[in-house]
């Protein structure tokens, strides 16, 4: 069984990790609103229904990204109080 540093260290490496992935959803998050901001720019006028759905794919992918956002950041938080307990 692994000692309490041990668990320690196991833990902050994870949450350096999940800190990490933060940035690259945050990047992904920018660049799909982009996305979607030009398509909409692009396609304003368009009585195709292709477009309304691409829109929204996008929007429900930029919503996503929050909500992993947002995961990612409870779980540092949790595994922190686990930390801060041993």
């Amino acid at each position: 069984m692994a000692s309490i540093e041990e668990v320690r260290a196991g833990i902050t490496l994870a949450n350096q990790k999940a800190s990490e992935s933060l940035g690259a959803l945050q990047q992904a998050h920018s660049q799909l609103e982009e996305a979607q901001s030009s398509l909409t720019r692009v396609t304003e006028g368009s009585a195709q229904a292709d477009v309304n759905d691409a829109n929204g794919q996008l929007q429900q992918a930029v919503q996503s990204i929050s909500e992993v956002q947002q995961l990612v950041q409870t779980a540092i938080s949790t595994a922190e109080g686990i930390s801060q307990r041993l």
